[in-house]
């Protein structure tokens, strides 16, 4: 299937930001848990998210960050567990080889891609529940933030309805055909305390609210 072409991204990504910049809002726990995790991967620090008590604060960021975002609702088989569920999950992250980190659509190709898929099917292996792509992307997006989150209103909006290597193939001819919109809304990330960091989101998060909202309307 063809990627579909949004009508107005650049309307979109406002949307999707509206009332980002209060901290206690749901969008704003992407950017909690997304900074908590390339934090410690800035600091060299990765093998600390899976050691002492700073396991449980790892496991309590994702799990917080994957519940606001519904993945703790209706038939999802995490629904049934409590956030020490998610302690293979966060050893397997903090074990993550160095390029899963660093990857960004703009570096999508044959090898890449290839490691983003494989580390996708093992962590389907350790979450409960990892057969839903729903959840891999986005534990992926949140973590990462190297691939789009393929929910229900991304796969509307952008018409890839699989989280495999067309579809990322796919999402790389949008960047680079949207390279300076996608560039320029790559905003600065909050803290917990709703200040503005240096962090910028990455491109497959800006891409990820772009199809979100045209899947929505």
């Amino acid at each position: 299937m063809n990627l579909k072409t949004p009508r107005d991204p650049q309307s979109n990504v406002t949307k999707f930001m509206r009332g980002r910049n209060d901290a206690s809002t749901r969008n704003a726990s992407y950017d909690h848990c997304f900074n908590y995790f390339r934090e410690h991967f800035e600091r060299h620090q990765v093998n600390d998210l899976a050691n002492g008590a700073q396991l449980q604060v790892s496991c309590l960021h994702l799990g917080y960050y994957l519940a606001s975002w519904g993945m703790f609702r209706g038939k999802a088989k995490l629904l049934q567990h409590s956030s020490a569920a998610l302690v293979p999950v966060i050893e397997l992250i903090s074990k993550a080889p160095k390029a899963i980190w660093m990857l960004d659509v703009s570096d999508y190709d044959e090898v890449s891609i290839r490691q983003i898929l494989e580390f996708k099917h093992t962590l389907g292996e350790t979450v409960p529940g990892g057969r839903s792509e729903t959840l891999t992307s986005k534990i992926m997006l949140s973590v990462f933030g190297c691939v789009p989150a393929f929910d229900r209103y991304f796969r509307e909006g952008s018409g890839l309805s699989k989280f495999d290597e067309n579809s990322l193939l796919k999402i790389r001819d949008y960047y680079r055909g949207n390279q300076d919109l996608i560039e320029r809304c790559r905003s600065k990330t909050l803290d917990f305390d709703g200040r503005v960091l240096e962090r910028r989101y990455t491109q497959a998060k800006v891409i990820d609210m772009i199809f979100f909202i045209e899947g929505s309307k």
